[in-house]
């Protein structure tokens, strides 16, 4: 009895110890287990006529961008905001050159302020970027997407997308539900913690496997 009590122990201690260990290949391998993430859209307009709300610079090129449209919307998107913080940002904003970049109407400076206070409840709010230009600006970069969705009224959209370093849009071309897959509806939280987060996984093992083989051949 005693023998076989010591068996299940340290198959206990063996499982407790190997597990963690094959989570972090699967998810460092992500690129192998799962392909890359399709390139939807090349060439993205990139952000050179947007002003930020600490006036630093923005731009999509060199990061993985989740872009968002606020627009003249931004309390009623506040939800969206917590959706994609709690399930995406806090995951992975440690990330380097990983940012969230949401556009807004001018006149929502203050209220971007107050939901950028309140998104420290969840994690510190360093990488989200909220950024305003005319509105012919606006509708330069949501239309370069060349996604099947539309801006509302308001200038603004429930949809998020991936931007890749290249400025290329990154997302599904054979999806279950809708088959081209160009953004997440950010209202939708099984969305947003199921498809979303895998796709951002695929993303980031992407760079990590690009950036291990630039490292390699550097040292060669």
């Amino acid at each position: 009895m005693e023998k076989t009590n010591k068996i299940k122990k340290f198959t206990v201690l063996g499982i407790l110890f190997l597990l963690p260990i094959t989570v972090y290949l699967f998810f460092a391998s992500g690129v192998n287990n799962f392909g890359k993430l399709p390139i939807l859209t090349e060439a993205v307009s990139d952000l050179e006529n947007f002003t930020s709300l600490d006036s630093s610079s923005v731009q999509l090129e060199n990061h993985i961008t989740v872009l968002g449209f606020f627009g003249n919307d931004v309390e009623s998107k506040k939800a969206n905001a917590f959706n994609l913080a709690h399930k995406i940002y806090k995951k992975y904003y440690q990330f380097k050159d990983f940012q969230f970049v949401i556009v807004i109407d001018e006149n929502q400076r203050e209220e971007a302020i107050q939901l950028k206070e309140k998104l420290k409840e969840i994690e510190d709010p360093k990488n989200w970027k909220f950024v305003y230009a005319n509105e012919a600006d606006v509708k330069e970069v949501f239309y370069s997407l060349k996604s099947n969705y539309t801006l509302d009224d308001n200038m603004s959209s429930p949809y998020v997308f991936i931007i890749d370093h290249d400025n290329n849009l990154r997302g599904r071309d054979e999806d279950e539900d809708t088959d081209i897959l160009y953004g997440f509806d950010a209202r939708n939280y099984s969305e947003i913690n199921n498809k979303m987060d895998d796709d951002i996984k695929v993303i980031i093992a992407e760079y990590r496997l690009a950036l291990k083989k630039y490292n390699s051949n550097r040292e060669i």
